[in-house]
């Protein structure tokens, strides 16, 4: 394991004045996390954790927390679940560190859980989804706009119904994150007495799905949801514009990941014209708060440096948000207590640039921010157009509602 030490450019200024002198003596406020820096889950990490760099800036140079400065200890986890449980154990008892953040997404999130619990430990979530269900942490707070866990699969069906959605077909990866979507979507469907007509879960080392396709497509079901990582989200959009998916289907997305970055949507252009599909933030003028596009104006500059996602509209805000609440956290108490942040993570409601956010007692947002958009009139090769509004229409939550659902799926491709 390497460790990557942040404290930012300010560190590098000469400090002058006996109260900056005083400052420079304190020792920093170590915030630990590991990172996906390779592997499948890299682009996500990547963009993650330039929003959390941005807020340690943004915050030191306002002075810190409670006067010292804020330092990054942050190792990559290579995407592996494997990874993370050793790692978490040497930031806190090798490393000393005096917070903790997740890695993003929930694989490997999942592995640390019952460590943080055993420990009493608070833990800011990034990204994953329903991890703390069955361990049931009460310091555990997920940056995620997510929200209670059949939200996701409750709006993606309400407008499927809507448009006339009466059976349904799922294909999900087998890997923890898209197998709790999967989970939470039959039971969704079972309560409003949908019927499952296919249900396939596929390797994550998947990469021909055709097969997979023809099989789904000859069930003729109404509704198709995916739930997918990045590799495999493209992969499956290749082939259904290869094969086809059938003139029955109202809705076909929900739950891919990969969709939301922007390389993959530059690469697939065209072919994700009519998908449905969750996000988390949009450029639209109704999901710009206090100090948003001041982030992304930092952001988009120093994306092209860390090479990382040009756009960062899935991430990056939501990491600088985490760091937000922290602070306010942090100064409130004025203490590094851990349940004293808790509680009051879980007492309040949060100003951030990804909007207000207030927790319900398992740590998951009280109210579903989630979005379902649906993709129009995309490009081939052109990443520019995703900055602007319209090439994802807003159809769910309603007091964010851009537009309507157009359907069947293949009316929405052409």
């Amino acid at each position: 394991m390497k460790r990557r030490t942040f404290l930012g450019g300010a560190m590098a200024v000469a400090v002058v004045g006996r109260g900056s002198r005083a400052l420079a003596q304190q020792p920093p406020i170590k915030i630990g996390m590991s990172m996906p820096q390779t592997g499948g889950l890299a682009g996500g990490g990547k963009a993650s954790l330039l929003g959390i760099e941005i807020w340690r800036d943004d915050i030191n140079a306002k002075g810190g927390l409670l006067g010292r400065k804020v330092e990054l200890v942050v190792y990559d986890d290579k995407s592996s679940a494997s990874e993370t449980p050793a790692i978490y154990a040497k930031l806190v008892d090798v490393d000393k560190v005096d917070l903790l953040f997740a890695p993003y997404a929930t694989v490997p999130t999942a592995p640390i859980m019952p460590f943080v619990k055993q420990r009493g430990l608070l833990l800011m979530g990034n990204f994953s989804f329903q991890v703390n269900s069955k361990v049931g942490h009460d310091m555990w707070f997920n940056n995620a706009p997510w929200g209670p866990a059949d939200s996701w699969a409750a709006s993606f069906l309400d407008l499927a119904q809507k448009a006339g959605g009466k059976s349904m077909a799922l294909l999900t990866a087998d890997q923890e994150f898209a197998q709790n979507l999967a989970l939470t979507a039959r039971d969704v469907a079972k309560k409003r007495n949908i019927p499952v007509v296919f249900d396939q879960s596929y390797p994550p080392n998947t990469v021909e799905f055709a097969s997979i396709i023809r099989a789904l497509k000859a069930a003729k079901p109404d509704i198709v949801y995916v739930a997918s990582y990045p590799p495999d989200s493209a992969g499956i959009l290749r082939a259904v514009n290869e094969i086809g998916i059938g003139d029955d289907v109202k809705i076909f997305g929900g739950g891919m990941v990969g969709l939301q970055f922007a390389a993959v949507m530059s690469n697939l252009g065209s072919l994700l014209n009519g998908v449905v599909n969750y996000n988390t933030w949009l450029p639209e003028p109704s999901m710009y708060f206090d100090g948003t596009k001041d982030f992304f104006e930092k952001y988009t500059k120093r994306a092209v440096e860390a090479k990382v996602d040009p756009l960062g509209y899935y991430l990056a805000p939501f990491g600088y948000a985490m760091g937000q609440m922290i602070d306010a956290a942090v100064n409130s108490t004025k203490s590094l207590d851990q349940k004293g942040i808790a509680k009051y993570l879980r007492e309040n409601e949060h100003k951030t640039i990804v909007g207000p956010i207030a927790f319900s007692a398992d740590g998951e947002r009280k109210e579903t921010a989630t979005l379902q958009a649906q993709f129009r009139g995309v490009k081939d090769k052109d990443i520019e157009q995703f900055r602007s509004s319209g090439k994802q229409v807003i159809l769910f939550p309603d007091k964010l509602k851009t537009g309507n659902l157009i359907s069947p799926f293949e009316a929405a491709r052409k």
